[in-house]
């Protein structure tokens, strides 16, 4: 392709506090950034989400038209029609930012880091995001997580799993009854559909909680990274 290469996408990192032997990439929701995500991460658990062994990348998505706001440029990870989710799914503009979000897999793997090593999810739309890397094009990594977050009905990732035969990443859901931005039915129909096409997936549902983040939801989250991403122990020769 006569296509110039993708720029690499700016990052805000948390480095582990010892050896770096996992990864784990928060995509922030439309609009913010990976700094703003790692903020108000940092403000509801008063510090950084860190550990001893994962490093926390948090990427940003490139400014583009957002046909939600009318086309003014926004950090979106992709383009959408309308924020509903029976309206066909925006494909051009996923696959070329799956294609970024490739490459920051890959440093990691050149890093030393192996993709079940891995860790991908986001707050809304960077959770749509992450379903749509890890269930349609690396199936490989330690698991998926998404906040707040939905697939469309007729979502590419549902015709990808229908045709699949591999093992997938476990999926770990969280979603506010409260929400609505993206209502939590959305959010139930999509863990629905990913469970019966073969994800082990599980759904957190956290009553009166509006399109945000709270502090349990976090401190769930983080049990659930430790336990996929667990401290290796060095092995002797």
């Amino acid at each position: 392709l006569g296509m110039a290469a993708p720029a690499a996408l700016q990052r805000s990192v948390v480095s582990p506090a010892g050896r770096h032997t996992a990864s784990l990439i928060f995509l922030h929701g439309s609009g913010d950034t990976g700094q703003g995500a790692r903020a108000w991460i940092k403000q509801i658990l008063n510090q950084d989400m860190a550990f001893q062994h994962i490093k926390v990348i948090y990427p940003t998505a490139p400014a583009r038209p957002y046909t939600p706001m009318k086309g003014a440029f926004s950090n979106v990870w992709f383009d959408r029609y309308k924020i509903c989710n029976d309206c066909p799914e925006h494909i051009e503009s996923i696959d070329s930012m799956c294609q970024g979000l490739t490459d920051l897999i890959n440093d990691e793997v050149k890093n030393g880091i192996a993709k079940n090593r891995i860790l991908i999810g986001g707050f809304s739309m960077g959770g749509g995001m992450a379903m749509h890397l890890a269930y349609r094009f690396h199936q490989d990594l330690a698991g998926v997580f998404a906040l707040s977050s939905f697939l469309n009905k007729d979502s590419a990732v549902y015709q990808a799993l229908k045709i699949n035969e591999n093992t997938l990443p476990e999926l770990f859901q969280c979603h506010g009854t409260a929400d609505e931005l993206v209502l939590y039915s959305w959010g139930e129909e999509t863990n629905k559909m990913l469970k019966s096409l073969g994800v082990s997936a599980s759904l957190h549902t956290f009553p009166n909680l509006n399109h945000e983040l709270n502090r349990t939801e976090i401190e769930k989250l983080k049990s659930w990274i430790v336990k996929k991403l667990p401290v290796e122990t060095l092995k002797a020769n």
